[in-house]
């Protein structure tokens, strides 16, 4: 009895932090999609009354000035000094390199073009999560991941008259940034609640986005309408708070890789917002796209 109490009090158990159901964790990603889908619609609108610099400077504000509200009526804590390489992933990636190529590509891209980045996010944010955390998914889930994005290219590509664009290179540049963002974004939910990682990447940004919204103010011309400020509250609050809040939740509960190929959906979706809200069209491929791309998802969440 004396030996197996000296073995317990030498092996305590560990408490591992009870994660969020895998349902519940499918369904916050989702909406983070959700979210993320209105962003190209709604960075049309804000480009109407500011310029490019302006509208993404004053949003990593707006944004950071929520965040930094919320952290502080939370009275969380400071981020460890280990995760502050992290988060500087993060900020770089979501919170300033993928909201700037964007808005700076669709100055002289439709935001069905635009979708082609997005389309491809999934697959490239798999493939940073295999290189960063050494998952290893199934043969079945990448063949389902390539033929997603395949389909989603496809589509958008067509939509876009099959021609390449000036912006392709910030597009491709957003892509690249935003994977690296949401892979260390992903892995550090696991340790801290996903809204104050995006939370903490938003207010590590200040130091840069106050000067940078106060310069671009005063040399772009200001032209204040509705579409203007409702566009930039909702890339300020709703896509880059409040989307990455439960996207970053979402990941968390079912993994990177899986929750990455739920963007499937998200150039369909934008694509719908812009009918919508911009009044571009799209041809009956749509549909078909979307039966493609759901059977895509089905498989890559079963793998």
């Amino acid at each position: 009895m004396r030996a197996q109490s000296s073995a317990t009090t030498a092996s305590p158990i560990a408490v591992i932090a009870p994660r969020e159901p895998q349902g519940l964790g499918t369904v916050q990603a989702a909406l983070g999609v959700t979210a993320f889908s209105l962003t190209f619609p709604s960075t049309a609108w804000g480009l109407e009354s500011f310029g490019p610099w302006s509208l993404v400077a004053v949003r990593g504000v707006l944004a950071a000035l929520v965040a930094g509200g919320c952290l502080l009526a939370m009275g969380v804590r400071l981020p460890a000094r280990r995760h502050l390489g992290p988060l500087a992933v993060v900020a770089a990636g979501v919170v300033l390199g993928f909201p700037m190529l964007t808005t700076l590509a669709l100055q002289t891209s439709t935001t069905a073009h635009a979708a082609v980045v997005v389309g491809l996010l999934p697959l490239t944010t798999a493939v940073f999560s295999a290189l960063r955390t050494g998952a290893r998914p199934s043969r079945r889930f990448w063949l389902a991941a390539v033929a997603g994005a395949v389909a989603v290219l496809a589509f958008t590509v067509g939509q876009s008259g099959g021609a390449l664009t000036a912006a392709d290179g910030c597009l491709f540049g957003a892509l690249l940034v935003c994977a690296a963002g949401y892979t260390e974004g992903g892995r550090l939910a696991r340790v801290m609640p996903g809204w104050q990682v995006i939370g903490w990447a938003l207010v590590l940004c200040l130091p840069l986005t106050v000067p940078a919204a106060a310069l671009a103010l005063s040399y772009e011309p200001v032209r204040l309408s509705v579409h203007g400020v409702v566009g930039l509250a909702w890339v300020a609050v709703g896509s880059t708070f409040l989307g990455l809040l439960v996207w970053y939740r979402g990941m968390a509960a079912i993994g990177i890789p899986r929750a990455s190929q739920l963007q499937l959906a998200q150039p369909l979706l934008t694509l719908v917002w812009s009918a919508l809200l911009l009044g571009e069209h799209f041809t009956a491929a749509a549909p078909l796209t979307a039966v493609a791309v759901l059977v895509c998802i089905a498989v890559t969440q079963r793998s």
